[in-house]
Protein backbone atom coordinates (compact mmCIF):
# COMPACT_ATOMS: atom_id res chain seq x y z
CA UNK A 1 0.00 0.00 0.00
CA UNK A 2 1.30 3.22 -0.99
CA UNK A 3 2.45 6.00 1.74
CA UNK A 4 0.87 9.12 0.82
CA UNK A 5 2.15 12.63 2.73
CA UNK A 6 0.09 15.54 2.67
CA UNK A 7 2.95 17.55 4.35
CA UNK A 8 4.39 20.92 2.23
CA UNK A 9 7.07 20.58 -0.22
CA UNK A 10 10.53 22.00 1.17
CA UNK A 11 11.69 23.38 -1.88
CA UNK A 12 9.40 26.66 -3.05
CA UNK A 13 9.08 27.57 0.82
CA UNK A 14 13.12 27.27 1.07
CA UNK A 15 13.99 30.49 -0.55
CA UNK A 16 10.91 32.53 0.59
CA UNK A 17 11.59 32.12 4.15
CA UNK A 18 15.56 33.23 3.45
CA UNK A 19 14.05 36.37 1.15
CA UNK A 20 11.45 37.23 4.59
CA UNK A 21 14.60 37.13 6.99
CA UNK A 22 16.85 38.55 4.59
CA UNK A 23 14.23 41.80 4.50
CA UNK A 24 13.56 41.05 7.94
CA UNK A 25 17.47 41.72 8.86
CA UNK A 26 17.69 45.00 6.55
CA UNK A 27 14.69 46.56 8.06
CA UNK A 28 16.52 46.12 11.67
CA UNK A 29 19.94 47.27 10.01
CA UNK A 30 18.00 50.36 8.32
CA UNK A 31 16.27 51.41 11.99
CA UNK A 32 19.29 50.98 14.07
CA UNK A 33 21.01 53.43 11.57
CA UNK A 34 17.91 55.85 11.82
CA UNK A 35 17.92 55.68 15.20
CA UNK A 36 21.32 56.28 15.62
CA UNK A 37 21.13 59.45 13.52
CA UNK A 38 18.18 60.81 15.22
CA UNK A 39 20.10 60.43 18.14
CA UNK A 40 23.05 62.09 17.05
CA UNK A 41 20.90 65.07 15.76
CA UNK A 42 19.19 65.43 19.39
CA UNK A 43 22.76 65.26 21.09
CA UNK A 44 24.52 67.71 18.58
CA UNK A 45 21.59 70.40 18.84
CA UNK A 46 21.75 70.18 22.54
CA UNK A 47 25.24 70.86 22.68
CA UNK A 48 24.69 73.65 19.97
CA UNK A 49 21.63 75.10 22.21
CA UNK A 50 23.45 74.87 25.45
CA UNK A 51 27.29 76.84 23.41
CA UNK A 52 24.45 79.06 21.84
CA UNK A 53 24.95 82.76 23.04
CA UNK A 54 20.95 82.62 22.59
CA UNK A 55 17.98 79.89 22.47
CA UNK A 56 17.26 78.76 18.90
CA UNK A 57 13.54 78.33 19.35
CA UNK A 58 13.02 81.71 20.70
CA UNK A 59 14.80 83.53 17.67
CA UNK A 60 13.31 81.83 14.81
CA UNK A 61 11.34 84.83 15.26
CA UNK A 62 14.09 86.88 14.41
CA UNK A 63 15.09 84.57 11.41
CA UNK A 64 13.97 87.22 8.77
CA UNK A 65 14.12 90.51 10.41
CA UNK A 66 17.79 91.46 8.79
CA UNK A 67 17.12 90.29 5.52
CA UNK A 68 13.82 92.11 5.65
CA UNK A 69 15.57 95.44 6.85
CA UNK A 70 18.03 95.03 4.08
CA UNK A 71 15.67 94.45 1.40
CA UNK A 72 13.85 97.12 2.67
CA UNK A 73 16.54 99.71 2.42
CA UNK A 74 17.61 98.47 -0.90
CA UNK A 75 14.21 98.84 -2.30
CA UNK A 76 14.02 102.43 -1.29
CA UNK A 77 17.60 102.82 -2.90
CA UNK A 78 17.25 100.37 -5.52
CA UNK A 79 17.97 103.36 -8.25
CA UNK A 80 21.69 103.51 -6.92
CA UNK A 81 22.22 99.22 -7.56
CA UNK A 82 22.70 99.59 -11.29
CA UNK A 83 25.44 101.87 -10.50
CA UNK A 84 26.75 99.82 -7.46
CA UNK A 85 26.96 96.59 -10.13
CA UNK A 86 29.13 98.70 -12.61
CA UNK A 87 31.21 99.47 -10.11
CA UNK A 88 32.23 95.89 -8.25
CA UNK A 89 31.97 94.61 -11.92
CA UNK A 90 35.85 94.43 -11.34
CA UNK A 91 35.97 92.63 -8.12
CA UNK A 92 33.71 90.38 -9.80
CA UNK A 93 36.24 89.79 -12.54
CA UNK A 94 39.38 89.30 -9.93
CA UNK A 95 37.14 86.43 -7.84
CA UNK A 96 36.70 84.75 -11.35
CA UNK A 97 40.28 85.29 -12.48
CA UNK A 98 41.14 83.62 -8.69
CA UNK A 99 39.20 80.83 -9.45
CA UNK A 100 40.00 80.21 -12.59
CA UNK A 101 43.82 80.42 -12.24
CA UNK A 102 43.15 78.17 -9.10
CA UNK A 103 41.14 75.31 -10.60
CA UNK A 104 43.76 75.40 -13.91
CA UNK A 105 46.91 74.58 -11.23
CA UNK A 106 45.32 72.71 -9.14
CA UNK A 107 43.91 70.32 -11.89
CA UNK A 108 47.36 70.14 -13.32
CA UNK A 109 48.68 69.05 -10.02
CA UNK A 110 45.93 66.18 -9.62
CA UNK A 111 47.02 65.17 -13.28
CA UNK A 112 50.51 64.25 -12.34
CA UNK A 113 49.42 62.91 -8.47
CA UNK A 114 46.37 60.62 -9.57
CA UNK A 115 48.29 58.13 -11.85
CA UNK A 116 50.92 57.99 -9.01
CA UNK A 117 48.56 56.86 -6.50
CA UNK A 118 46.50 54.69 -8.86
CA UNK A 119 47.34 50.93 -8.37
CA UNK A 120 48.26 49.53 -11.72
CA UNK A 121 49.30 52.84 -13.32
CA UNK A 122 52.05 53.86 -10.79
CA UNK A 123 55.89 53.71 -12.09
CA UNK A 124 56.28 52.89 -8.51
CA UNK A 125 53.83 51.12 -6.74
CA UNK A 126 55.67 50.96 -3.63
CA UNK A 127 54.92 54.76 -3.02
CA UNK A 128 51.09 54.60 -4.10
CA UNK A 129 49.86 54.95 -0.36
CA UNK A 130 52.71 57.90 -0.04
CA UNK A 131 50.96 59.75 -2.61
CA UNK A 132 47.25 58.57 -2.05
CA UNK A 133 48.59 60.67 1.61
CA UNK A 134 49.52 63.61 -0.12
CA UNK A 135 46.23 63.55 -1.89
CA UNK A 136 44.20 63.14 1.77
CA UNK A 137 46.65 66.14 3.15
CA UNK A 138 45.97 68.75 0.62
CA UNK A 139 41.96 68.15 0.51
CA UNK A 140 42.24 67.89 4.49
CA UNK A 141 42.25 71.06 5.67
CA UNK A 142 39.56 73.81 4.09
CA UNK A 143 40.75 76.73 1.86
CA UNK A 144 39.88 79.24 4.50
CA UNK A 145 42.37 77.50 7.01
CA UNK A 146 45.26 77.61 4.44
CA UNK A 147 44.67 81.03 3.24
CA UNK A 148 44.51 82.63 6.64
CA UNK A 149 47.94 80.61 7.07
CA UNK A 150 49.10 82.20 3.73
CA UNK A 151 47.81 86.05 4.79
CA UNK A 152 49.81 85.66 7.93
CA UNK A 153 52.95 84.46 5.62
CA UNK A 154 52.36 86.86 2.35
CA UNK A 155 49.79 88.92 3.44
CA UNK A 156 46.26 90.13 2.20
CA UNK A 157 45.22 89.73 -1.76
CA UNK A 158 44.39 87.36 -4.05
CA UNK A 159 47.88 85.51 -4.23
CA UNK A 160 46.89 83.77 -0.82
CA UNK A 161 43.66 82.61 -1.92
CA UNK A 162 44.75 81.32 -5.33
CA UNK A 163 47.36 78.98 -3.59
CA UNK A 164 44.87 77.74 -0.84
CA UNK A 165 42.23 77.33 -3.09
CA UNK A 166 44.83 75.17 -5.77
CA UNK A 167 46.23 73.16 -2.87
CA UNK A 168 42.77 72.13 -2.08
CA UNK A 169 41.48 71.62 -5.51
CA UNK A 170 44.51 69.34 -6.04
CA UNK A 171 43.90 67.24 -3.29
CA UNK A 172 39.68 67.03 -4.55
CA UNK A 173 40.21 66.24 -7.97
CA UNK A 174 43.06 64.07 -7.85
CA UNK A 175 40.88 61.62 -5.48
CA UNK A 176 38.25 61.90 -8.02
CA UNK A 177 40.98 61.66 -10.97
CA UNK A 178 42.62 58.35 -8.91
CA UNK A 179 39.40 56.62 -8.94
CA UNK A 180 38.57 57.25 -12.66
CA UNK A 181 42.08 55.94 -13.76
CA UNK A 182 41.55 52.85 -11.42
CA UNK A 183 38.61 52.53 -14.02
CA UNK A 184 40.83 52.29 -17.27
CA UNK A 185 41.45 50.03 -19.80
CA UNK A 186 45.36 48.83 -19.29
CA UNK A 187 45.73 46.98 -22.61
CA UNK A 188 46.53 50.41 -24.46
CA UNK A 189 49.32 51.12 -21.79
CA UNK A 190 50.37 47.42 -22.10
CA UNK A 191 51.08 47.62 -25.95
CA UNK A 192 52.44 50.83 -25.62
CA UNK A 193 54.90 48.94 -22.89
CA UNK A 194 55.47 46.25 -25.56
CA UNK A 195 57.21 48.42 -28.25
CA UNK A 196 59.07 50.49 -25.50
CA UNK A 197 57.01 53.64 -24.67
CA UNK A 198 58.10 54.85 -21.27
CA UNK A 199 56.03 55.91 -18.37
CA UNK A 200 55.10 59.22 -19.25
CA UNK A 201 54.33 58.34 -22.72
CA UNK A 202 52.11 55.42 -21.54
CA UNK A 203 50.19 57.56 -19.56
CA UNK A 204 49.96 60.13 -22.11
CA UNK A 205 48.67 58.09 -25.13
CA UNK A 206 46.85 55.07 -23.51
CA UNK A 207 45.54 56.70 -20.01
CA UNK A 208 44.63 60.30 -20.74
CA UNK A 209 42.11 59.74 -23.85
CA UNK A 210 40.16 57.25 -22.22
CA UNK A 211 39.47 59.54 -18.48
CA UNK A 212 40.00 63.06 -20.76
CA UNK A 213 36.36 63.22 -20.79
CA UNK A 214 35.38 62.47 -16.77
CA UNK A 215 38.35 64.60 -15.87
CA UNK A 216 37.30 67.52 -17.75
CA UNK A 217 33.77 67.22 -16.38
CA UNK A 218 35.39 67.41 -12.71
CA UNK A 219 37.40 70.34 -13.76
CA UNK A 220 34.21 72.28 -14.40
CA UNK A 221 32.28 71.40 -11.50
CA UNK A 222 34.99 72.16 -9.46
CA UNK A 223 35.59 75.08 -11.23
CA UNK A 224 31.65 75.91 -10.17
CA UNK A 225 32.88 75.44 -6.10
CA UNK A 226 35.72 77.10 -6.64
CA UNK A 227 33.82 80.55 -7.95
CA UNK A 228 32.06 80.40 -4.65
CA UNK A 229 35.35 79.46 -2.48
CA UNK A 230 37.02 82.79 -3.70
CA UNK A 231 34.10 84.67 -2.98
CA UNK A 232 34.08 83.76 0.59
CA UNK A 233 37.91 83.63 0.82
CA UNK A 234 37.33 87.53 0.50
CA UNK A 235 35.77 87.74 3.92
CA UNK A 236 39.35 87.32 5.53
CA UNK A 237 41.06 89.44 3.59
CA UNK A 238 41.98 87.65 0.13
CA UNK A 239 40.63 90.40 -2.59
CA UNK A 240 37.90 90.34 -4.75
CA UNK A 241 34.42 90.62 -4.48
CA UNK A 242 33.72 89.10 -1.11
CA UNK A 243 36.17 91.89 0.28
CA UNK A 244 33.86 94.25 -1.13
CA UNK A 245 30.57 92.42 0.36
CA UNK A 246 32.50 92.70 3.76
CA UNK A 247 33.21 96.13 3.67
CA UNK A 248 30.10 96.96 2.91
CA UNK A 249 28.58 94.79 5.64
CA UNK A 250 30.61 96.74 8.29
CA UNK A 251 29.22 100.06 7.63
CA UNK A 252 25.99 98.46 8.08
CA UNK A 253 23.07 100.48 7.45
CA UNK A 254 23.04 103.14 4.62
CA UNK A 255 25.01 100.91 2.13
CA UNK A 256 22.36 97.82 2.14
CA UNK A 257 21.43 98.90 -1.46
CA UNK A 258 25.44 98.28 -2.13
CA UNK A 259 25.13 94.65 -0.89
CA UNK A 260 22.36 93.45 -2.04
CA UNK A 261 24.02 94.64 -5.86
CA UNK A 262 27.21 92.60 -4.85
CA UNK A 263 24.99 89.56 -3.84
CA UNK A 264 23.26 89.45 -7.14
CA UNK A 265 26.70 90.05 -9.32
CA UNK A 266 27.28 87.04 -7.33
CA UNK A 267 23.82 85.38 -7.70
CA UNK A 268 24.18 85.91 -11.74
CA UNK A 269 27.46 84.49 -11.90
CA UNK A 270 27.15 81.36 -10.43
CA UNK A 271 24.18 80.56 -11.80
CA UNK A 272 25.82 81.20 -15.56
CA UNK A 273 29.08 79.16 -14.46
CA UNK A 274 26.85 76.53 -13.04
CA UNK A 275 24.54 76.25 -16.08
CA UNK A 276 27.16 76.36 -18.85
CA UNK A 277 29.47 73.63 -16.96
CA UNK A 278 26.17 71.58 -16.82
CA UNK A 279 25.97 71.98 -20.23
CA UNK A 280 29.60 70.99 -21.32
CA UNK A 281 29.58 68.19 -18.57
CA UNK A 282 26.60 66.67 -20.23
CA UNK A 283 28.08 67.15 -23.55
CA UNK A 284 31.51 65.62 -22.39
CA UNK A 285 30.10 62.78 -20.33
CA UNK A 286 27.40 61.65 -22.18
CA UNK A 287 28.08 62.94 -25.83
CA UNK A 288 25.12 65.11 -26.71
Amino acid sequence: MTDISFSPKPGPQAPKAAYVAMVRQKRLYGGIIMLFFVLMMISGFQVAQHRNAGDFVPGLNNIFAFPAEVLGEAWTDRANIPAFLAQHLGSLIETINIAAVSTLVGALMAMVIAPMATRGLAPWPFMVPVFRRILDILRAFPEIVIALVLIYVLGGGPVPAMIAIALHTAGALGKMFSEVAENADLKPMEGLASVGANWSQRMWVGLLPQVAPDWFSYVLQRFEINVRASAILGFVGSGGIGYDLKIAMQWGQGRYDQVVAIFLLLFITIVIVDQMSSHYRTTLVKGR
